[in-house]
């Protein structure tokens, strides 16, 4: 019996500690975006924040703590679909990138204005994407990290789309299940072994 009780505290506390997590996942929020160039080149990335703190608009700019945003991530593709460069603009809160701009407006979860991300720390060779949203926007490769670059594709107007990331707690809800079941077995075990003179 004191296994049994043991195994169902068990349980319990790990509902518990998947509850908090379900509880916390809610408070951020992440969006995908993509872009797709005249050319057929694209990019394809998510950007996320925590919704109970942000502003009604999220503005960031250069290298350093960001405001509000937590993290953003963009990869690019080439017209053939051929992965090229990916880069993670904003960690934790950071970013790394002198050149890094991001507007967007948590109401309509729209990006607008001024638009910067990918490579920016000083990478010969590294790809980054950027201009106005409703303006031109290209996807550009560095050649000298100070004035040179090649224009790998370009959009006029510029459009980016963005779509919010929907989490899936079906997994988490999942072991929830597998979890209860497992006691529920426990539970049925030990009476069919009492039923048959077992302790």
């Amino acid at each position: 019996m004191n296994q049994l009780l043991a195994k169902i505290i068990a349980t319990a506390a790990a509902t518990t500690t998947l509850s908090v997590a379900i509880a916390q996942q809610a408070q951020a929020i992440s969006f995908n975006f993509s872009w797709q160039g005249d050319g057929g080149y694209s990019a394809q990335g998510m950007f996320g924040y925590d919704e109970t703190t942000a502003p009604a608009i999220i503005a960031e700019s250069g290298a350093g703590a960001t405001n509000d945003l937590q993290f953003l991530m963009v990869s690019f593709f080439d017209s053939a679909n051929n992965p090229l460069q990916s880069f993670n603009t904003v960690v934790n809160g950071v970013s790394e990138s002198p050149f890094f701009a991001f507007n967007f407006d948590t109401s309509t979860q729209t990006l607008f204005g001024a638009f910067d991300v990918g490579g920016g720390t000083g990478v010969i060779g590294e790809q980054f994407f950027g201009g106005t949203i409703g303006g031109l926007l290209t996807l550009n490769q560095d050649v000298n990290q100070v004035d040179q670059f090649i224009e790998l594709d370009r959009q006029d107007p510029g459009v980016i789309t963005v779509t919010e990331k929907v989490p899936e707690p079906s997994s988490i809800l999942g072991l929830l299940a597998l979890g209860m079941s497992g006691v529920g077995s426990l539970v049925k075990k030990k009476e069919s072994g009492n039923e048959n003179g077992f302790n």
